[in-house]
């Protein structure tokens, strides 16, 4: 039994109200991310300063760097993919499990595995005394990474609040008698 083009139209209404709610959500998050990276380089650029440009530079770098965040797409129930910025290190329940295939052979006493090294935080590559611009710096960063995955997120809301607007004008174009 075909939808009633009423109950189209209240449905189309409230989807495109929650498409201009999630567009105003979006336009101030790209707001904030922007001001949070252009601090973010404001501060490195005193850091660098403070310092001397030679000191704060790619030539300060661990040799071995890893990172310190991830980000981990997952699924909703409605299809849309949702991106989280975790520690890394830090399991996400969908990897807690065996990491194992198979069955193992036991014999004896084994050492127990031993935990991985927590990372090492940044700013100590640079000196035990950073100056509180750095800090500043990488603290703008961090929070542009979490408003980048909000961001992308969101975006992928929009998208698919958009495709879902495009299938009711379609069903309400078909519905006869619908005007």
């Amino acid at each position: 039994m075909p939808m009633a083009a009423p109950d189209l139209q209240a449905q189309l209404d409230s989807l495109l109200l929650q498409l201009f709610r999630d567009l105003e959500e979006l336009e101030a998050k790209r707001a904030v991310l922007n001001a949070q990276v252009e601090e973010g380089w404001l501060s490195l650029a005193k850091a660098r300063y403070a310092m001397g440009a030679k000191s704060v530079g790619p030539l300060q770098y661990a040799s071995r760097m890893e990172p310190h965040v991830c980000v981990h797409v997952s699924e909703a129930q409605d299809g849309l993919q949702k991106f989280r910025v975790v520690r890394a290190g830090v399991q996400t329940p969908e990897e807690v499990g065996p990491r194992e295939t198979g069955l193992r052979r036991r014999k004896g006493a084994t050492r127990p595995p031993e935990p991985p090294e927590a990372p090492q935080d940044p700013l100590n590559w640079f000196g035990i005394l950073v100056p509180h611009s750095l800090r500043q710096a990488q603290a703008s960063f961090w929070d542009g990474v979490q408003l980048a995955a909000d961001v992308a997120s969101l975006q992928n809301r929009i998208d698919w609040g958009r495709s879902q607007l495009r299938g009711l004008q379609e069903k309400l174009k078909l519905e006869p008698g619908a005007a």
